[in-house]
């Protein structure tokens, strides 16, 4: 507050998933209580897909796109060479407690036999022997099995597969490691060559392959945010509507931060497969428009070129914090 009142900060826009809007919407109540009204604007955008209200978030668009594009192409190197070689293949992509990146993945499976053949969702207890066996049996099948596994998979107890025993700044904690988890698992009990990858970074970055849906939509939430606080409204946020119909069309509307604060939309059950490895037609249905399109950067000797803020700072007028 003292930040705000020397620079006449007035206006706070806040841009990401479910603790930043809980941080927008009590930095609103606070600074009406302390006589310095700010007006709060949050902006979603986690890659993670979980914020209510809003049909989707800015950012999973592209995570989605890239995600299905790379098991699609991982899916058919390893069909290449399975006959003789690695059998087994697992990706590891981000998601605590929602599964929505791990859906999308789904996308990539087009006809019979593509890749993923497993995905392995936070919404769906991790059952051992039945995983096993699904393996063994699409390896019979295909010649080989393509996973993808999110980060938040977890036992029947909510135990992670892949506990990492640490903590990050939100208290949330840190997970890691669930792709060598379960190819190891694979690996001792039914003896298949493997080999695993972890998306990570990688999959919230690859701006060159972003979706052109996902770009579109980014930018329509930055516009209305502005728009939202030169209205004067405060501790809002606006989403995206889908419109109903088979054409797919959406318009931007607005939620209270409240009601977004804190709560995470996890994947719903019918959207995944009743054997609990796959997604059905209802999930396709809703991920499929969020990857349209390409909008690829400019390129220069090979390489994408991407702006980089200047960064310059403002004067100080305050002292140095001591907390």
């Amino acid at each position: 507050m003292e930040v705000f009142k020397a620079h006449n900060i007035r206006y706070f826009l806040y841009n990401g998933g479910g603790d930043s809007q809980d941080t927008a919407n009590k930095i609103a109540q606070f600074s009406i209580s302390e006589g310095f009204p700010i007006t709060c604007i949050g902006i979603p955008k986690t890659v993670d897909n979980d914020l209510p209200v809003t049909d989707n978030c800015p950012g999973f668009g592209s995570v989605a796109k890239y995600v299905a594009v790379s098991i699609k192409e991982a899916g058919l190197d390893v069909a290449s060479m399975c006959e003789s070689s690695t059998k087994v293949f697992v990706l590891e992509v981000m998601g605590r407690h929602a599964g929505w990146i791990a859906g999308a993945a789904g996308l990539a499976t087009e006809q019979e036999g593509d890749a993923p053949h497993i995905i392995l969702f936070p919404e769906i207890p991790f059952n051992r022997d039945k995983f096993l066996r699904k393996v063994k049996s699409c390896v019979k099948k295909y010649g080989y099995c393509a996973i993808v596994v999110s980060e938040g998979a977890q036992h029947k107890d909510g135990r992670f597969l892949a506990d990492a025993g640490n903590r990050d700044a939100f208290g949330h904690m840190q997970l890691g490691g669930v792709a060598p988890f379960v190819a190891n698992m694979v690996k001792d009990e039914l003896g298949y060559k493997y080999h695993w990858a972890v998306s990570d970074y990688l999959q919230r970055s690859a701006r060159h392959i972003a979706s052109a849906t996902d770009v579109e939509q980014a930018y329509a939430m930055g516009k209305a945010a502005v728009e939202f606080a030169l209205a004067g409204k405060n501790a809002v946020m606006p989403i995206i509507v889908r419109k109903p119909g088979k054409k797919y069309r959406w318009i931007v509307g607005e939620a209270k931060l409240s009601d977004v604060a804190n709560v995470e939309k996890t994947m719903p059950r019918h959207f995944i497969t009743r054997d609990g490895f796959h997604i059905t037609d209802v999930a396709r249905e809703y991920f499929s428009p969020l990857i349209q399109g390409e909008d690829y950067p400019p390129y220069k000797n090979g390489i994408p070129q991407y702006a980089r803020l200047k960064k310059k700072l403002a004067e100080k007028k305050l002292k140095p914090w001591k907390g």
